[in-house]
């Protein structure tokens, strides 16, 4: 039996908005081919398992629905590697502001 979910957990949802050909005609081939899909994090309003609709408050306050993913989803995205020549800058700029009686 599927693990029930507790109302109140973090959560993603997703939810088809245009089925695969239904997009703008501008849009290329490959992507006409594929459903437009959107996905919400939010805190799930009633106990569910996951693969069964459900409805999330989202950290703004909006209620939105959709198919229940997964339970406290991490975040896969990042911003690429540092980049060496701007590891320094932000110690040179308040320096700079420093010896101009910006800051203190």
């Amino acid at each position: 039996m599927p693990n029930l979910i507790d109302k109140g957990t973090w959560v993603e949802i997703e939810r088809i908005v245009l089925a695969a050909g239904e997009r703008a005609p501008q849009v290329p081939d490959d992507t006409q081919r594929v459903p437009l899909v959107m996905r919400v994090k939010g805190f799930l309003m009633a106990a569910a398992t996951v693969g069964t609709e459900v409805e999330v408050v989202t950290a703004a306050g909006r209620v939105s629905r959709g198919m229940l993913r997964e339970a406290n989803p991490a975040y896969s995205h990042t911003f690429g590697s540092p980049i060496g020549a701007l590891a320094g800058i932000g110690g040179e700029v308040r320096a700079m502001l420093r010896d101009q009686g910006r800051i203190r």
